[in-house]
């Protein structure tokens, strides 16, 4: 089985680290260190902004 394409940027992901705080363990271990709960909060978070996104978006058509 093929490894599956990111779909969030390492950009956004550190963003996201940063704001739920838990950069510091990615910078020094790395993404295999963050707790299962750290990552599900990280796709939680990164789902609230899309569906914001979208609703500002569909608010301005």
């Amino acid at each position: 089985m093929g490894r599956r394409r990111g779909i969030m940027s390492e950009g956004f992901k550190y963003e996201l680290a940063k704001d739920l705080g838990f950069y510091e363990t990615v910078k020094e271990e790395g993404w295999g260190a963050i707790r299962a709960r750290d990552a599900g909060n990280m796709v939680k978070r990164a789902i609230e902004l899309a569906q914001l996104q979208l609703a500002e978006q569909n608010k301005n058509q």
